[in-house]
């Protein structure tokens, strides 16, 4: 009793952390796709704002769903912006609130999967308190889950699933019926977020699957489920279609009426021609080796062993030693034929939670596997299997140091050090901007970024028909380009109150002396640390290191 109290009262803290943290707010930048998959998008259709369009948001080739951006950084964005309208605060739309209120969301969503840890963990055998603080400790909770990711939807839809796929009635044999038709929205809606999502699907599926067998004598309520799962599957995929058709093709039924004076099966027709189908055009994209070879390329052992180490640390490793005790004793059991009279869905179903566990946790990974670009956010939904195994009672924690070194380094690098200058820089340049000095004396801003990853526009919270603002992302340009570029610009200056700011991590200040040009201001923003350019230990080891693990925003100096 005692060690449970302890654990709710750290899981209490550690649920804290995680909503105060969001609101302090998290620094760290993981990737561009936590800002371009929604919030940038919906910047820049709901608040006017200018943005960045990425690719997949493109009405000529789109591979993402709408639905989901709408559902979350829309609903938020929509939400500051009725505020402001209704004079309810003067200043709703700034840079803190557009960052933190689609990561608050997000973060509110996140305790979903502590509600399915708590829920899963009898049935499969572990301990719940001990689950929620593998859970809530691990900095893929704390950071990736507080983030606007794609994948971060994915894996709370994935929990869901595993929620319901696990559901009995009281006598704990048959399972739950009326779960088909729920089981069968949150796989397509999945499916529509992410394909990938079937990867994670498929286990839960096949065992949902061999409950209904193994619990249902008749065969005309087996044909009910699955008639209920089919249907309901295709109604949320004809909402997601139809929703992305209207947003990538720029109508309405009152556009199309108003301009063609058709007739609804007019409307019908020229809608059906266009049909927007995201998740074939995005397996058309990525199933070609040349496309994903634009992202990165990596061996197919990535995941195996080098993502999954990186997020989960030493409960992956353990679970590949277990994986491989359970891999060697099926097949000792195949050459006793045990197997003969049990199908697959009847191992699922009878096994131990363990063996179902790691099922649930290497498939996902195993299919995963089999696409060259592997990052490691694709398998943060496999959290949660992995602290269900981990949580079990005849399985004690003997790494709690350990785990707690590991998480709080996670933490630390990702939530803080990577990337970490570039939000406050945005931050810092939104506030000068729409300085009373800027707003009473309009000035030109022209902002150079070299050597960060892409910056979000909509943090500077410029509108559409502002022209007074320039952003030049020019990525991980060269030497001889980067000088090119800033010397140009130091010597056309196109009026008297221009200002030309160069943004650049420290590591590539050195470059920047190089290049002819004189600085008038410099302010350098700490921490910041890019793996692209990764500061030398030598000069970390000198009076220096506080340079190299920063970034400077340089306001360049006129060429006369």
């Amino acid at each position: 009793a005692g060690a449970a109290m302890v654990a709710r009262a750290l899981w209490a803290l550690l649920a804290a952390l995680r909503a105060g943290w969001c609101l302090l707010p998290q620094s760290g930048y993981l990737h561009p796709d936590e800002f371009f998959q929604a919030p940038e998008v919906m910047a820049g259709d709901i608040l006017n704002l200018q943005v960045y369009y990425p690719w997949e948001f493109l009405s000529n080739s789109p591979c993402r769903t709408v639905v989901f951006p709408l559902m979350t950084s829309g609903v938020t964005y929509w939400v500051i912006k009725s505020l402001q309208q209704w004079d309810i605060c003067s200043r709703c739309i700034n840079s803190y609130t557009l960052l933190v209120s689609p990561r608050l969301l997000f973060t509110i969503f996140s305790f979903i999967l502590d509600y399915s840890v708590y829920r899963l963990a009898p049935f499969w055998g572990a301990d719940p308190w001990k689950a929620l603080v593998l859970l809530a400790g691990s900095y893929v909770t704390l950071v990736f889950y507080t983030r606007t990711f794609a994948n971060t939807l994915e894996g709370l839809l994935f929990a869901l699933l595993m929620v319901l796929v696990s559901s009995r009635k009281s006598s704990g044999r048959s399972a739950e019926p009326t779960s088909s038709s729920l089981i069968g929205v949150i796989t397509t809606a999945g499916f529509f977020n992410r394909p990938t999502f079937l990867a994670f699907a498929l286990m839960p599926l096949l065992y949902w699957a061999g409950l209904i067998v193994d619990s249902q004598k008749s065969i005309k309520t087996l044909i009910n489920h699955f008639l209920k799962f089919i249907l309901c599957a295709c109604f949320t995929a004809f909402v997601f279609i139809t929703a992305d058709t209207f947003y990538f093709t720029s109508m309405s039924l009152d556009n199309l009426y108003s301009t063609n004076k058709s007739s609804l099966i007019d409307v019908i027709i020229q809608l059906h021609d266009k049909m927007v189908v995201t998740p074939f055009n995005f397996l058309n994209y990525n199933l070609n080796p040349h496309n994903l070879a634009l992202h990165g390329s990596h061996p197919r052992v990535t995941h195996f062993t080098v993502n999954g180490v990186m997020l989960f640390g030493i409960l992956h490793i353990l679970a590949i030693g277990a994986g491989f005790k359970m891999l060697k004793k099926c097949v000792h059991q195949l050459m006793l034929v045990r197997w003969c009279y049990r199908g697959l869905p009847g191992l699922l179903v009878h096994s131990q939670g363990s063996p179902t566990l790691l099922l649930f946790y290497f498939v996902p990974l195993a299919f995963l596997s089999l696409f060259s670009h592997q990052e490691p956010r694709f398998l943060i939904p496999l959290i949660l299997p992995l602290v269900l195994f981990s949580a079990s009672p005849n399985r004690a924690v003997k790494w709690k140091l350990l785990i707690v070194l590991f998480n709080l380094l996670g933490a630390l690098l990702f939530g803080c050090l990577h990337q970490g200058g570039l939000i406050p820089c945005l931050f810092h340049l939104e506030q000068l901007i729409h300085s009373p000095a800027s707003s009473s004396h309009p000035r030109h801003y022209t902002l150079l970024f070299a050597h960060t990853y892409m910056p979000p526009r909509s943090l500077l919270n410029i509108k559409k028909t502002d022209v007074h603002v320039e952003v030049i992302d020019m990525a991980g340009a060269g030497e001889e380009t980067l000088c090119q570029t800033v010397q140009q610009r130091a010597s056309n200056f196109t009026c008297s109150d221009c200002h030309i700011f160069v943004i650049i991590p420290g590591t590539v200040r050195a470059t920047i002396t190089k290049c002819g040009v004189s600085f008038k201001n410099e302010t350098l923003i700490f921490p910041h640390l890019s793996m692209e350019d990764p500061p030398q230990i030598p000069v970390l080891s000198s009076g220096n290191w506080r340079s190299q693990l920063g970034l400077y925003i340089l306001e360049l100096n006129r060429v006369h």
